[in-house]
């Protein structure tokens, strides 16, 4: 019985685990979709605004909106707000991966989609797989990424 324990945990961990990233993936759109809402309803400035002053309706646990610019310039970001007015498209990922020049080309081209890149969790201090789901609206483009672990 207890080799069947053993045997079940890993099984167990793993559907948990892939359970947990689908709601966070569900969380990223949902708040890219909220914000896509609320750019249509109230324009891009109103946006910038409350995602810049941290409006609990685009943010969900570690999921949050930011905006970026169709030449990379981060226009909005409720958690880092250094990365304001900065273009970082030429600043790879851990493992050299240019993942915001991505995201521009993949906006402009097929107008949403997602990008999967490594990068420093603030919360566990490790690197970890990251994916953000983006969408684009005019001039900008809507983000919310997940943390999908090692």
């Amino acid at each position: 019985m207890k080799f069947f324990k053993l045997l079940l945990l890993p099984l167990c961990m793993t559907f948990f685990a892939s359970a947990f990233a689908a709601d966070k993936a569900d969380d990223a759109v949902t708040i890219v979709d909220k914000g896509l809402a609320y750019l249509q309803k109230n324009g891009k400035e109103a946006l910038i605004k409350e995602v810049n002053n941290r409006n609990p309706i685009f943010i969900k646990g570690d999921v949050y909106l930011a905006l970026r610019a169709l030449d990379g310039t981060t226009l909005a970001h409720p958690i880092n707000p250094r990365v304001i007015g900065k273009n970082m498209i030429i600043l790879p990922d851990a493992d050299g991966k240019f993942y915001r020049k991505e995201i521009v080309e993949i906006a402009k081209s097929k107008g949403k989609g997602w990008v999967d890149y490594r990068y420093n969790n603030p919360d566990s201090k490790e690197l970890e797989n990251k994916a953000t789901y983006f969408v684009r609206s005019g001039d900008v483009i809507l983000e919310a990424g997940i943390y999908k672990g090692k």
